[in-house]
């Protein structure tokens, strides 16, 4: 019997009893004051058909990932329900580590070095990893910080590194075939019961910063035109 253990910002977790666990798409999007954030800490916004959406986009890219011959958490998926079955993982830290890949020097990237470097910058995939902490604004973390603490072993970091730059350089091509520019991402990835690295979580509109023709696109129209 199916029990909630988790319930977060945008999606709750169900234990299936069987192994595998359940997560639910909900409507909520991280944003502040009623705008739409992937980088924010706070659920900001109700968006009907945000959970369906961004279910719908976790399922094809996780195939498309898979296809690719990355390993991931992904089982299968209802749409009508808004429920995705995914094989059990430990996330690095708990949970507390999220991966981002940068191909444009926007956001916060732009808030820490604006001094540095100019707003749409083009940036060579760059990796940063931080910490899911809401309180201290999600602060980046070093590699050194990351095995002193035991969140990552050695070899680990570098691993992750090559992984994400990897998984991102195909997303953003199959984005590319339609017309559309990834500008940043972020993931997580955890390990498996045998302790290999997986790719887990999602793949919504709201991990991910995407343009068409220089503007941005809204999470829901991102979903539809990717979907299309």
């Amino acid at each position: 019997m199916e029990k909630l253990i988790y319930k977060g910002k945008t999606k709750d977790v169900y234990d299936l009893g069987n192994g595998l666990y359940k997560l639910f798409f909900k409507d909520d999007m991280t944003g502040t004051n009623g705008v739409f954030d992937p980088g924010a800490n706070e659920v900001g916004l109700t968006v009907e058909g945000a959970g369906d959406a961004g279910l719908r986009l976790s399922v094809y890219f996780f195939e498309l990932l898979e296809k690719a011959g990355f390993y991931t958490q992904f089982v299968s998926a209802d749409i009508p329900s808004r429920t995705m079955v995914v094989k059990p993982s430990q996330a690095f830290g708990r949970g507390c580590l999220e991966v981002i890949c940068r191909y444009k020097a926007i956001g916060s990237y732009v808030r820490r070095y604006g001094s540095l470097v100019k707003e749409n910058t083009p940036l060579p995939a760059v990796v940063e990893m931080t910490i899911k902490d809401d309180a201290a604004g999600d602060p980046l973390i070093t590699q050194e910080t990351l095995e002193v603490l035991g969140v990552l072993q050695p070899g680990e970091y570098a691993e992750l590194s090559n992984l994400t730059k990897n998984v991102c350089e195909v997303i953003k091509n199959d984005l590319a075939k339609k017309g559309l520019e990834l500008c940043d991402i972020k993931l997580e990835f955890g390990h498996d019961a045998s302790g290999k690295i997986m790719l887990i979580d999602e793949f919504s509109a709201g991990i991910m910063r995407v343009r068409e023709n220089g503007a941005p696109v809204l999470p829901l129209d991102l979903a539809a035109k990717i979907l299309k």
